[in-house]
């Protein structure tokens, strides 16, 4: 007889009889991804009377008082229940030991322990160590995981050298905020403009390992975001301000009751940028609710609006990169080139439990983004609008006495992308007019579309030994009109392309070598498609010979936590082997052609540790390092005359190293120092040029109380690059110099920089 059928004959026997019983009932979740928390241990503080969870996070007590719920990798929390309720009891993760944190990197929960591949966690604690302004500095400590930022709206993410050669943003590496893609219909990936303060946790699953997120080469990064509290009400302001004028006010706003919870984010950050032509500012609102209908079935609403207006200081070249780093691109500073946009992402989500366990889980989704971009070679106005749905089951079976959870699912997605360019007259007035609207230059209309069917299946073999297996189908076609009158000049562009249908396996094996080490091998398949511009050949006629990067991942690796606990280590080698390596052919100043060039190998290292060196009531000290040791070369890589072969592959760090102290105190003192090395990145194909490697140091220090007990304060500061090291923060590999001038690699980093702030937060009785 479970909890719930206990439950319903408790109510029967108060409504029949008129006997007083007092029931409390609720289910324990995590806060961040909604997962239901079985075997939480739940004890009454006066009476010391205990119970846990169910499997499913459904608990019962009998008499109202305060309880702690406590569970291996969460922190604990103590809460006061009132007789006759129903309670949402939210866990978050506690930073200290993840190796019992559920993640969802198949949407089959699971402990990070038991996973059959690398994930990096990084919490809401990590992304408060540095200032919140960029999400640079948290993806940078996770290893294998390279963010280069050229200034607040120009950066480039890698995951394993993925994406490395991609010139401008990210690419061939998938991101999902709550099951909504923040990846376009050709690859491309923005999460930078997305407010930091809204996000609650984040999940990096490397290599091609992800079979239900369309088995991307890079891997794929789940963004959570900040869920209602079922808390009341509560509301905090967050202001900043700091070097190069920024400012930035935060607002957050939660509305809760024992089923509906209702989350609402405002934020303004401002600022005039360390370089000429680099001010940047950025609104943005974020809504979200949680409405758990009944035991059975939950939604999810979220919306996202951010209006953006960045200008470009673009790269420089090596001269004025060390001796007039402020300055910006000449080009790009004369013609005052920015982008300016408004972009908007939405879901719902709906989850269903039936009688049998299984879980129903589908979402639907919308996106936009309208946005206009002055460069020095033209003007660029875009439109896309995108729409799409996932959908999948989950359960629970026993196959010969096996355990087996198994997902099954598909998703689908299609948006449309409409762009023109027009003539940019900047130069026929003068200096300080910026950039003026001329003739139009072309006028085009994509459809993008693809679809993903997955299945994955997890086997407890044992207690000790889990088996996972995956498949992903992907189906990606494009449609090109072009509307532009057909001239000598200009030729017809319009055309259909259509990959072939991609089958992606993947394996995977973990085992308990104890209590709190595993072990685990897996080897997976994944692909990149080609975005659509990478198909058009100088004539303007689609280049259907093209193939999508197709790669096999192999990895091992080892995770767990020693001296009770105090210290937790990852460890994993891996080799990535891709073909029909992609190359973007520079044709023009705005013109790029793609070339099927040759092949890849991606091998590394990656190692991270966290100590508890000190843990007592009243004073917390920590000690984390990760490092990451890449070996990326061209295995083969012909383009026209030129045999690259062997050389590294350009764009990525030789090594990535990063310590961090951090402390807190029962006193309300916290803080933290980040040191950061950068190795030598290649920046031309041919192996002739290589950024210098660079030493960061940051720090953070901060004081929080509870002024009563509504009314809490954080106060904080922080020094970025205290020792005002000068380097390279991006690189444009393989730039070209038009018209005599020299090529631009650089993108210099900020000097050494301040802020500081304060955050209020007010609970509601």
């Amino acid at each position: 007889m479970n909890l719930k059928t206990i439950a319903f004959l408790l109510l029967n026997i108060k409504l029949c009889f008129g006997v007083q019983i007092q029931s409390i009932t609720g289910k324990t979740i995590d806060l961040d991804n909604n997962a239901d928390l079985g075997s939480v241990l739940i004890t009454n503080t006066k009476t010391n009377t205990t119970t846990t969870s169910e499997s499913n996070g459904f608990f019962l007590v009998k008499e109202p008082g305060i309880y702690s719920f406590k569970k291996n990798g969460y922190l604990e929390k103590q809460i006061e229940l009132k007789a006759d309720q129903n309670y949402i009891i939210q866990l978050s993760l506690n930073p200290s030991f993840l190796e019992e944190v559920i993640v969802e990197a198949s949407h089959i929960p699971k402990t990070l322990k038991k996973a059959t591949s690398s994930i990096s966690l990084i919490s809401k604690k990590n992304i408060e160590l540095s200032n919140n302004i960029n999400v640079v500095s948290a993806l940078n400590r996770a290893p294998g995981v390279f963010m280069q930022t050229g200034a607040l709206n120009t950066n480039r993410i890698t995951i394993r050298g993925i994406g490395s050669r991609n010139l401008f943003g990210t690419s061939k590496i998938r991101a999902y905020l709550n099951d909504i893609p923040l990846t376009n219909g050709s690859g491309e990936t923005n999460i930078e403009d997305l407010e930091l303060g809204t996000i609650s946790r984040l999940e990096i699953h490397k290599g091609a390992v992800s079979s239900i997120y369309g088995a991307g080469l890079g891997g794929t990064i789940e963004l959570f975001p900040e869920k209602p509290k079922f808390e009341g009400t509560i509301l905090s302001n967050e202001f900043t301000i700091g070097s190069f004028g920024l400012i930035k006010n935060l607002t957050n706003l939660n509305l809760s009751n024992q089923k509906i919870g209702f989350n609402a984010v405002y934020s303004n950050t401002q600022s005039n940028g360390y370089r000429d032509n680099n001010t940047y500012n950025r609104q943005t609102l974020t809504l979200s609710s949680n409405y758990f209908i009944d035991d059975n079935n939950q939604l999810f609403l979220l919306a996202s609006l951010i209006n953006l207006k960045a200008f470009i200081p673009s790269a420089l070249n090596e001269e004025d990169f060390l001796n007039n780093p402020r300055s910006a691109a000449f080009t790009w500073n004369r013609a005052m080139g920015f982008e300016d946009y408004n972009r908007g992402v939405f879901g719902i989500s709906w989850t269903h439990k039936y009688p049998n366990e299984t879980k129903h889980i589908t979402s639907v989704f919308a996106s936009f983004r309208d946005a206009y971009e002055p460069r020095p070679f033209n003007i660029l106005q875009e439109d896309t609008f995108a729409t799409g749905l996932r959908s999948r089951l989950l359960g629970y079976t026993k196959l010969f006495g096996i355990l087996t959870k198994w997902t099954l699912g598909g998703e689908l997605f299609r948006d449309t992308y409409e762009h023109k360019t027009f003539e940019n007259l900047y130069e026929d007035f003068p200096s300080g007019t910026g950039s003026i609207g001329g003739d139009q230059l072309s006028d085009f209309k994509e459809r993008r579309s693809y679809y993903n069917v997955f299945f994955e299946t997890n086997h407890e073999i044992s207690d000790k030994t889990t088996l996972s297996i995956g498949l992903n189908l992907n189906e990606t076609s494009y449609r090109l009109k072009d509307f532009f009158p057909v001239s000598e000049e200009n030729q017809d562009q319009s055309g259909n392309f259509k990959f072939k249908n991609i089958l992606s396996p993947k394996l995977g094996v973990s085992y308990q070598l104890s209590k709190n080490i595993s072990t685990f091998v897996n080897t997976s398949h994944g692909f990149s498609p080609i975005s659509l511009e990478e198909t058009l050949l100088p004539d303007g006629q689609i280049n259907t010979s093209l193939q999508p990067e197709t790669g096999w991942d192999f990895e091992i690796g080892t995770r767990g936590s020693l001296a009770e606990n105090r210290l937790q280590f990852n460890f994993s080698i891996y080799r990535l082997a891709i073909k029909n390596l992609l190359v973007s052919r520079r044709t023009s100043q705005d013109q790029f052609i793609g070339i099927n060039a040759g092949k890849t190998r991606h091998d590394g290292l990656e190692a991270s540790l966290n100590y508890n060196l000190i843990s007592t009531q009243n004073f917390n000290l920590n000690v984390t390092t990760n490092f990451s040791l890449n070996n990326y070369k061209f295995k083969e890589f012909i383009d026209n005359e030129n045999n690259f072969s062997n050389n590294d592959l350009t764009g990525v760090p030789s090594e990535v190293f990063n310590a961090i102290i951090d402390f807190n105190s029962e006193f309300g003192f916290y803080g933290n120092l980040n040191f950061q090395h950068v190795g030598q990145i290649p920046i031309t194909d041919s192996n002739s040029l290589y950024s210098e490697s660079y030493n960061i140091t940051n720090y953070r220090i901060g004081f929080r109380k509870n002024l009563n007990k509504n009314l809490k304060i954080n106060v904080f500061t922080g020094l970025n690059n205290i020792f005002d090291r000068q380097y390279a923060s991006q690189v444009l590999i393989n730039a070209v110099g038009f018209g005599g001038r020299q090529p631009r690699y650089y993108y210099p980093g900020n000097p050494i920089n301040y802020y500081c702030g304060i955050n209020l937060k007010y609970a509601f009785q």
